[in-house]
């Protein structure tokens, strides 16, 4: 899975949520794969620029996501 498939994918999954889907949003398998084999190439310092850029994204995405979470999770108190 390509940075612009997951940010494509969140993207449909925004467009059609309420605040309970947000808060139970979990990375797909093959995107969770990704990213730890993309941490486990830098921690092993063997990791390519290429890659190291995908994997900011991916953490920009997490990001993004645990805030539409804590967002969700207030409207949802409210």
């Amino acid at each position: 899975m390509t940075v612009i498939e997951a940010y494509k994918e969140f993207a449909d999954f925004i467009a059609n949520i309420d605040p309970s889907k947000i808060v139970n949003l979990r990375a797909s398998e093959e995107m969770a794969q990704r990213v730890e084999e993309l941490v486990n190439k830098k921690k092993e310092e063997v990791i390519s620029a290429e890659e190291l850029v995908e994997l900011e994204r991916y953490l920009s995405l997490d990001l993004f996501i645990n805030l539409a979470k804590a967002r969700a999770k207030r409207l949802l108190a409210a």
